[in-house]
């Protein structure tokens, strides 16, 4: 069986003391690729450096929209001269989060709007953080569509999810599925197409069921994997195989 981690922040300095050896590890255990998306411009050099430092890593170039008050005005023809001459496999990570009340809408609108143009432009698909903004996203990606894409950290309804399909996107499905009360989520999951499903940790962030307090690893990629086929009952070789395939027909990997 092979796994991929869809959307894994190895570029961050938690892994500096342990990055080689985590990612041999993840070999061991079937995981072959992993796709770092970028946050702000100000890391873009070191996220390049270290995927090539590794075959088994791919970057997405983008800013976060948590990251707001680090994005300059020249951040957007940084990012098309960037996409221009690196070849990222994506443009992320990028989108629309209101789950703060204090957050400039209009301003991460504004800024998804020119990103999601730069994806156009170079035929890339997109990886997507989104929060309480789902319809507004979609409505979005009415306006300007891409080459399909990863809802990454998928938490929305079930006709949310239905109108993200029609758009070709792909959800993100990771640690949060693992915790026993997470009945919605995980019904979800049971119901959504497999076609429409790849695996992702987000580590060093959203740790799993146990792991609470304790930094998230790409190695968790298979626990995520058994969780998802105890959902669905559907053996773990057609879970690792099909989103497998999901996540390189998407990137080109």
């Amino acid at each position: 069986m092979h796994f991929i981690d869809s959307h894994c922040h190895i570029d961050f300095v938690t892994f500096d003391n342990d990055r080689k050896t985590i990612l041999s590890h993840c070999q061991q255990l079937g995981i072959n690729d992993i796709i770092v998306p970028a946050v702000t411009a100000n890391k873009w050099d070191s996220l390049i450096a270290t995927c090539h430092a590794d075959d088994m890593l791919h970057y997405a170039l983008g800013l976060h929209p948590m990251f707001m008050a680090e994005h300059q005005a020249d951040h957007i023809s940084q990012l098309e001269q960037y996409v221009n001459q690196h070849s990222p496999i994506a443009i992320g990570e990028i989108g629309l989060d209101f789950y703060n009340d204090h957050h400039d809408k209009e301003s991460q609108i504004t800024l998804l709007i020119e990103q999601l143009k730069i994806a156009q432009k170079f035929d890339l698909p997109i990886i997507l953080h989104v929060r309480k903004a789902h319809d507004e996203m979609t409505q979005l990606l009415k306006r300007y569509p891409v080459k399909g894409g990863v809802v990454h950290a998928f938490s929305g309804s079930q006709q949310q999810a239905d109108n993200y399909i029609k758009q070709g996107m792909l959800f993100g499905i990771g640690g949060a599925c693992t915790y026993p009360q997470a009945n919605r989520l995980r019904n979800m999951i049971a119901q959504l197409p497999l076609t429409s499903l790849v695996l992702e940790t987000d580590a060093p962030d959203m740790p799993l069921s146990g792991q609470q307090g304790q930094p998230n690893s790409p190695e968790n990629i298979r626990l995520i994997a058994d969780t998802i086929s105890e959902l669905r009952q559907q053996d773990i070789v057609e879970i690792a195989n099909t989103t497998t395939e999901n996540c390189k027909r998407l990137f080109q990997l």
